[in-house]
């Protein structure tokens, strides 16, 4: 009998894009193991690694902080922006400085993305709020500005929101061009080195097969769009799902470490990581 692997993900576009072919339907060999989707919000996930019940799981970079000790995190299935990343965005309009001190929706704690808004704005107010909400909370004066997330990050214009900050801008501004790391798949350390290897190969070329067959996989993801149309799924798709979510590569990898090192010496994560990758191409 196979070996099930729970493989925790988010409802995402992305996510969804990349581990279709692990849906069953023998378009990747997945050896002796059968993949059960355990699809969830991803602070939901941040949340749920804490108890280590998922296998594999997509996680947080800032949650991995607090679990690196269960889990390692998987070199392929990373999500990075390049330049762009988790916007701030307002009813009306407003500059970055005066983000201090203001009432913000974020997308959960444990996100990457609140954990970059900490470290640019100290002091500001957060009031969490489920992902897919924050953009009509905003547009709605409930609170004065939002982090937004997933495809919230290129929608956000259609409610007359206002852009205050690109967090991923901001930090490859002040890193030299690193790109801020965001999501990665992390891998239950207790599987042994036999079951982790084999593992790391199989989810990787389930990404390799659906960006070689982009069409069929960008189907599957429309099913988790929410509204998008195929132009704008087929964009958030490409700034998720692309070479670097097959290999964080050595300024991906040294940009993780960066990011949670300065966590840490800001106090916002309990002790100092040093982040294991598994299946670094040699």
């Amino acid at each position: 009998m196979p070996t099930t692997i729970h493989l925790g993900h988010s409802p995402d576009p992305d996510d969804a894009f990349m581990w279709f072919p692990l849906l069953g339907e023998g378009l990747v060999d997945s050896g002796d193991y059968r993949f059960e989707h355990v699809i969830q919000d991803i602070e939901t996930l941040n949340r749920r690694a804490a108890t280590g019940d998922l296998e594999v799981t997509a996680l947080s970079i800032h949650a991995y902080a607090h679990v690196a000790d269960r889990y390692a995190l998987l070199n392929a299935g990373a999500s990075m922006g390049e330049g762009y990343g988790p916007l701030v965005v307002s009813r009306e309009p407003l500059a970055a400085d005066d983000l201090a001190g203001r009432r913000i929706a974020i997308p959960g704690d444990m996100t990457s993305a609140a954990l970059a808004l900490r470290m640019h704005t100290p002091g500001f107010l957060p009031d969490i709020q489920y992902f897919e909400a924050i953009p009509a909370i905003v547009a709605s004066g409930e609170v004065e500005a939002g982090l937004l997330i997933h495809e919230g990050q290129i929608t956000y214009e259609n409610l007359g929101l206002h852009k205050v900050v690109d967090l991923g801008e901001w930090w490859a501004g002040r890193t030299g061009g690193l790109p801020i790391p965001l999501g990665g798949n992390a891998i239950r350390r207790d599987l042994g080195e036999e079951a982790i290897t084999e593992l790391a190969a199989i989810l990787e070329s389930s990404i390799h097969y659906a960006l070689g067959h982009r069409p069929a996989a960008l189907a599957h993801a429309m099913r988790y769009g929410r509204d998008l149309d195929e132009g704008l799924a087929d964009r958030f798709v490409a700034m998720y799902v692309n070479d670097r979510t097959l290999d964080y590569g050595d300024d991906g990898r040294r940009s993780v470490c960066q990011f949670l090192d300065e966590a840490f010496e800001l106090g916002l994560i309990p002790r100092r990581v040093e982040p294991e990758f598994i299946g670094v191409p040699q």
